[in-house]
């Protein structure tokens, strides 16, 4: 029997979740990055992952956030910005503000190696 053929957006999705796993791995023991709040729990993007293509899985681009920022403040992106240049440098956020409007099509070899590269590092 042949292995089913996952599709592109089911195969983002997958590396998506993994994604996720390990930056609240990396970040754990952390404070949000927006507010500071002590129980952070999602791994928020700085540019979303839905318009910024490019930086769907970029480690720099994402980090830990509470449930309150990530969800019901958009982000909370002035106050994420001010602590990601703390955290990165001015320098880096810089880099990813510049390349935001890049756009990436994600192929089913990039995802696999998402995939396999981060539930190795889990």
């Amino acid at each position: 029997m042949s292995k089913k053929v996952q599709s592109i957006p089911a195969l983002i999705k997958k590396a998506q979740v993994v994604f996720n796993a390990y930056i609240r791995k990396r970040d754990s023991g952390l404070p949000c990055i927006s507010c500071g709040s002590s129980n952070p729990n999602q791994a928020g993007h700085y540019l979303s992952a839905g318009h910024h293509s490019v930086h769907r899985f970029n480690e720099k681009n994402v980090h830990l956030q509470c449930t309150r920022c990530n969800m019901y403040l958009s982000g909370n992106p002035i106050s994420y910005r001010i602590n990601l240049v703390k955290k990165i440098g001015a320098d880096q956020v810089e880099i990813l503000e510049g390349t935001r409007h890049n756009k990436k099509k994600w192929d089913r070899l990039e995802l696999e190696t998402i995939i396999n590269e981060y539930k190795n590092q889990l």
